[in-house]
């Protein structure tokens, strides 16, 4: 249960994971798993399935009661899970034989921990939240500022066509917006409690297991499904999946702003860039890297969760212990590039002169399309491709601009063809619509 990679001190400040690291920790774990056994003491006392002054004992010592995880690591070699030395511990604690053998009552191990589990993750999805909701304002407030701003586009690396920063920032903060908004979606369908008993059938659970189980779920501010979930780990896949989403699009945006803080392009600033060990003249992209490097972990870490849902008959040790090993790593992995992401928006500037240069170091090779469109006005649309080709060649052998070939080639080409301002399409309306976006979210 411990979150191993994002404990490590080398790592703490390369990946720092916040308040969500916390949640990972064994003592939290044990936390919301005594929650859940005090909230199933209430919900049970208030059906009259066990005595209500001993189901008010349990909740109370539920509330109150610590537990050392160390105290329960033989416990929990030996079966497997922690349950078992959890509720024998607790009961010990609670010094009253009389309320505690209701402790537990007709649940199982699995009840207890996938409850606590969805508590957590409540909590983890909730800063999640927070932190998008800061970067998406802080790619707002420069995409609102740099709507205008003109720059090379690239598709596959090259130089393609005019955008502007304020689009780039749009292409990155929409799919943010579109995860924000997934969520309340999200919560509804996998946020849920657990409450099937020993093999999912419920049988020692009282008379009325849907009621109990609505009861159950209220009190801890959970969804109650309407059925035994413990073999299906969807509401555990569709989490890790959003986090996985938001990750991934981190993750691109770290790699774009590798490239484009690069030697040679240097179209944006990266403050507090890193220091190479013997080459001085380097300011290393770490903060872009790291974002890059979350996503490739969560990557491979979904394959093994989903690996991790095929269960054998009705509870699966295997794929329940990789579940386990895998998905606070995915948890703390959107936590660290959201932090990491607040962190490099707050010093991340463009360079605008540099962006304007670039375009005239690609030898205004961003209008060929532009060009070829032009020269369709007064020649079939083939020929005008083919000779937008000879010219981009012609400039190429020569070291000329594209413009200065075109020109010469054709005098009449409309004015403002090759200015970057006037040719960037849709992109300042796409970074404006993004803006509007986020203010109204």
């Amino acid at each position: 249960m411990a979150s191993s990679f994002f404990d490590s001190p080398l790592h703490a400040q390369l990946f720092p994971t916040g308040e969500a690291g916390r949640l990972f920790s064994d003592s939290a774990a044990l936390r919301a798993m005594l929650l859940v056994e005090g909230a199933l003491a209430k919900a049970q006392g208030k059906a009259g399935i066990i005595p209500e002054i001993s189901a008010a004992a349990i909740h109370r010592a539920s509330l109150e009661i610590q537990i050392d995880p160390g105290a329960l690591a033989a416990a929990t070699g030996t079966n497997g899970v922690p349950v078992p030395g959890l509720v024998a511990a607790f009961r010990s604690e609670m010094n009253a034989p009389e309320h505690a053998q209701f402790v537990h009552r007709g649940a199982t191990s699995q009840d207890i921990m996938d409850t606590g589990l969805m508590l957590r993750l409540r909590q983890v999805l909730l800063l999640a939240e927070n932190d998008l909701r800061t970067v998406l304002i802080m790619l707002a407030d420069q995409a609102e500022a740099h709507a205008q701003t003109p720059m090379a586009a690239r598709t596959w690396g090259q130089q393609a066509t005019p955008t502007s920063w304020g689009a780039v920032l749009a292409g990155w903060g929409m799919p943010l917006a579109d995860a924000l908004q997934a969520l309340a979606g999200l919560r509804d369908r996998s946020l849920w409690v657990s409450l099937s008993g020993a093999a999912g059938t419920a049988s020692e659970l009282g008379p009325d297991v849907p009621a109990l189980r609505a009861a159950l779920a209220e009190g801890l501010g959970l969804h109650d499904p309407g059925r035994t979930w413990h073999t299906d780990r969807g509401p555990v896949l569709r989490i890790a999946s959003w986090m996985a989403e938001v990750t991934a699009t981190l993750g691109g945006m770290g790699q774009t702003l590798t490239a484009l803080a690069a030697s040679g392009i240097g179209e944006v600033q990266l403050q507090g860039a890193g220091a190479s060990s013997t080459m001085p003249q380097k300011q290393n992209p770490v903060a872009p890297s790291a974002l890059a490097a979350l996503a490739h972990q969560v990557s491979g870490l979904q394959a093994a969760l989903h690996a991790s849902a095929q269960h054998q008959h009705q509870r699966d040790g295997a794929a329940w212990f990789t579940e386990w090993a895998v998905l606070p790593q995915i948890a703390l992995s959107i936590a660290a590039g959201l932090q990491i992401a607040k962190q490099l928006l707050s010093n991340l500037a463009p360079d605008e002169r540099a962006m304007r240069e670039g375009i005239s170091a690609g030898q205004d090779m961003v209008f060929a399309e532009a060009l070829s469109f032009a020269l369709a006005r007064d020649m079939p649309r083939p020929e005008a491709q083919a000779a937008t080709k000879n010219l981009v060649q012609e400039a190429l052998h020569s070291g000329s601009s594209l413009s200065v070939v075109a020109r010469a080639a054709h005098p009449d080409l409309p004015r403002g063809l090759f200015d970057a301002e006037t040719r960037m399409g849709d992109a300042p309306d796409a970074a404006r619509a993004f803006v509007a976006r986020v203010r109204a979210l």
